[in-house]
């Protein structure tokens, strides 16, 4: 412990952190997790703790941060006349890829959440932040109203993917790419490639 009490802030990997937290949210529930607990449980002191993470949500928004650059981390292999759905279906099924080994502490947070509306807040603002982010990388504009209608119907998508994904067992995933297949087909034709944005930007100028 001298050792981690002596450790500079700017050296302390973050995931020690996320992972600690994880690790108590899936034993102890939300609820039951403090800060300082966090920062016991990862052999740090709290104040380095907070100097990466000023809460225990910017720890859980921390973590959905690292998910974000899972499914970013290798580029798409992806055909130049594929469609943006398919393209934004493997991303979020790389969310589900990073996501499985932490089935424990899922289950915990949904559990939980409900009952504590300003992290529920947070955490779905940091869920928007995330769809958009993925949007991007597929390809599809996020922006403008029908930007932001996309955000949202990609995010309700995802989250029943998600409700599939939590009593899914099966080793390929299967239903819970039949869910999210599903929802997106749904939603297809809000899934503007942005690309055909600024070409009909630039027709409209000409």
């Amino acid at each position: 412990m001298a050792q981690s009490q002596g450790r500079r802030a700017d050296t302390v990997d973050p995931d020690q952190v996320i992972d600690a937290m994880s690790a108590l949210v899936e034993g102890r529930g939300w609820r039951r997790v403090s800060l300082a607990a966090i920062a016991d449980e990862a052999e740090l002191p709290i104040l380095q703790v907070y100097r990466l993470f000023p809460s225990r949500t910017a720890v859980l928004c921390g973590f959905m941060r690292r998910v974000d650059e899972a499914a970013l981390a290798a580029p798409l292999d992806a055909e130049a006349d594929e469609r943006p759905r398919d393209r934004l279906f493997d991303l979020l099924m790389r969310r589900f890829d990073a996501l499985t080994p932490h089935r424990g502490f899922i289950a915990a947070l949904r559990r939980d959440l409900p009952s504590d509306p300003l992290t529920a807040a947070a955490l779905a603002g940091a869920g928007l932040c995330s769809m958009r982010l993925m949007l991007d990388a597929a390809g599809i504009t996020s922006h403008g109203i029908g930007g932001v209608v996309a955000v949202k119907l990609t995010a309700a998508s995802y989250l029943a993917a998600v409700h599939t994904w939590s009593r899914d067992e099966s080793p390929d995933l299967a239903p819970t790419m039949a869910t999210l297949d599903r929802r997106l087909r749904g939603i297809e034709r809000w899934l503007v490639p942005a690309r055909s944005l600024s070409r009909d930007a630039a027709e409209a100028s000409a």
